[in-house]
């Protein structure tokens, strides 16, 4: 309770309150699954992670970092290309490995790197231009949502790997 208001100061103001303000437990995020499951964007990258069975792994301890591309970035594939890869696992399997980094890399740290090996052993190129970051072709558009496992970046297209 504030029991003394507006006391000036040369640098601001003082309010005095009855007791000592401690700040909240740091709650539980969920894993980065969860909170993709949770954000309602990313129905078809759940779909296809539960499909090729890496759902489990991005739940688990990490750390990661996820370039997680939207619905809207999955639509932009040619039609029939989700189908398809849900029909080939191994293909599938191979581009969601090349939307994930090992580690926790933020934003600040990502804008600082030229390009990222991916858990599938492809390096991403990251550059930046004109205020924005790309990974490859796909611009970074949501940056540092936190999990209790690592951290998501949303990008507005799929990655593809190099062919080999």
């Amino acid at each position: 309770m504030v029991i003394i208001t507006d006391i000036m100061a040369d640098n601001g103001v003082i309010h005095v309150i009855d007791s000592v303000l401690l700040p909240p437990e740091e709650e539980e995020r969920g894993s980065i699954v969860n909170i993709a499951v949770a954000d309602g964007r990313f129905e078809t990258l759940v779909a296809a992670l539960q499909a090729a069975d890496l759902a489990e792994t991005l739940a688990g301890e990490g750390p990661f970092t996820v370039f997680a591309p939207t619905d809207e970035a999955f639509g932009k594939l040619p039609e029939g290309t989700v189908e398809a890869l849900l029909n080939d696992i191994p293909a599938l399997s191979d581009i969601l490995l090349y939307h994930v980094v090992s580690g926790e890399v933020l934003a600040e740290d990502v804008v600082a790197l030229e390009e990222a090996e991916t858990l599938l052993g492809e390096r991403v190129s990251i550059r930046v231009e004109e205020g924005n970051v790309y990974l490859n072709e796909s611009m970074v558009i949501i940056t540092d949502i936190m999990a209790d496992n690592g951290v998501i970046h949303v990008i507005d297209s799929v990655l593809l790997p190099p062919e080999n």
